[in-house]
């Protein structure tokens, strides 16, 4: 638009430049050179950010599902509400495993009955065979009648050990069965926020249904990253050389979230774990950040970017980046030379911090670039410059200018 206004405008003074030679008049005064503004190329250490794509994840999340088979009867949570831990969250129906719970205590019951019989008998067959033991010696008996008491006593112990061993088994089917009745009583694992739940009061569930529901800890909340393994190796090979154990350097890196709506997360993130492979299909690595989320306005499956400093470069050349024209791939910045004549030259950029940008090839420090007005200027024509006022001066943003 502003370059239409320009040729309309020249296209009005030529023709009434052209009409005021027809009528005789004097020529117009010359438009002196444009005014543009200008900013010098400055050298600073600057810190440069990476951002990546976050998934938000639960800290913990624990999908409830039904260990026994039964019908639902009641749900006891408000659907997307906040629960403590063994807070109740589904009651399936009890009374088959009351049933069964009670079966087993009686058959726990006729086992301690058989218990008592098999420890009498033995009693008796003991008896036998300390009478019959001194009458088989004087020949007051046959031995075959001691015999048979001994073998009886056997018997009667081996019942013995046989009613033992089924009182044990009835007790653990008593132990099964209250096992199985409290599983009817379906609570939450954790504290956390419970999702809406996938069954309704009426179904039929058990262990190989779907999850009843899943509680959630959103506070901390994490941020999955996938960082590429360039990109782990050039942040892990700084510790190495400055002999930083992993998880070290991780932890003091400060890792920002912003939301999807745009905002800056007010709490600063934490490094949490890094996974302990390389996905071969993606050529990434999964890390996790953990925000404090007090609030619960995070919540699972939401995205934002992540972003923390990785590294500092030293004595960077910054302009800003409005200064910065694209052409085809490539940028080009106007300089302003020391006869305020413009010059358009081509300049090699690199990463962006905040509105400025860092120049790796094509200025020297101290060289003023056209930040407002660029439109006006042409290569080797004079301009008259004055001082580009940025909103964020760079000093204020990177703090005092370092010269070479």
């Amino acid at each position: 638009m502003k370059g239409k206004q320009l040729t309309f405008a020249a296209f009005l003074l030529a023709s009434i430049t052209l009409w005021g030679t027809g009528c005789g008049s004097s020529s117009l005064p010359v438009a002196g050179p444009p005014t543009v503004e200008v900013v010098e190329a400055v050298q600073k250490d600057v810190p440069i950010t990476k951002d990546w794509v976050a998934t938000l994840d639960g800290y913990v999340n624990a999908q409830v599902r039904a260990q026994v088979t039964g019908l639902l009867l009641k749900q006891n949570y408000i659907n997307g509400s906040y629960v403590k831990r063994d807070a109740p969250l589904f009651e399936i129906d009890p009374r088959p495993f009351q049933a069964a719970l009670d079966q087993a205590n009686g058959n726990l019951a006729q086992a301690e009955a058989d218990l008592q019989r098999a420890e009498a008998q033995l009693g008796k067959t003991e008896l036998d065979v300390a009478r019959y033991t001194p009458l088989a010696k004087q020949s007051a008996i046959s031995q075959q009648e001691l015999d048979d008491a001994v073998q009886s006593n056997l018997a009667a112990k081996a019942q013995v050990e046989q009613a033992k061993a089924a009182i044990e088994s009835a007790r653990a089917a008593v132990d099964a069965a209250k096992l199985n009745l409290s599983f009817t009583r379906i609570i939450s694992p954790i504290d956390g926020v419970a999702a809406i739940a996938t069954a309704q009061v009426g179904d039929f569930v058990g262990p190989q249904a779907a999850a009843l529901t899943t509680v959630s800890t959103l506070d901390p909340i994490l941020a999955i990253i996938t960082p590429s393994e360039q990109e782990y190796l050039a942040v892990m090979n700084k510790g190495a050389n400055d002999r930083i154990k992993e998880d070290a350097l991780l932890r003091n890196l400060e890792w920002q979230l912003k939301l999807a709506d745009g905002t800056i997360f007010p709490y600063k993130g934490r490094f949490y774990a890094i996974d302990r492979q390389v996905d071969v299909k993606t050529g990434a690595i999964q890390v996790k950040i953990q925000f404090r989320n007090p609030a619960n306005v995070l919540r699972p499956g939401g995205f934002g970017t992540v972003s923390t400093v990785t590294r500092i470069q030293r004595g960077a050349l910054l302009v800003p980046q409005r200064a910065v024209n694209e052409l085809q791939g490539g940028y080009l910045v106007a300089v302003v030379g020391h006869d305020n004549k413009a010059g358009i030259r081509s300049v090699r950029m690199g990463p962006k911090v905040g509105t400025w940008w860092i120049v790796d090839e094509g200025l020297k420090p101290g060289e003023r670039v056209v930040a407002e007005g660029m439109q006006q200027v042409q290569d080797g024509a004079p301009v008259s410059p004055k001082p580009f006022q940025e909103s964020f001066p760079v000093a204020q943003t990177f703090g005092e200018t370092k010269g070479n």
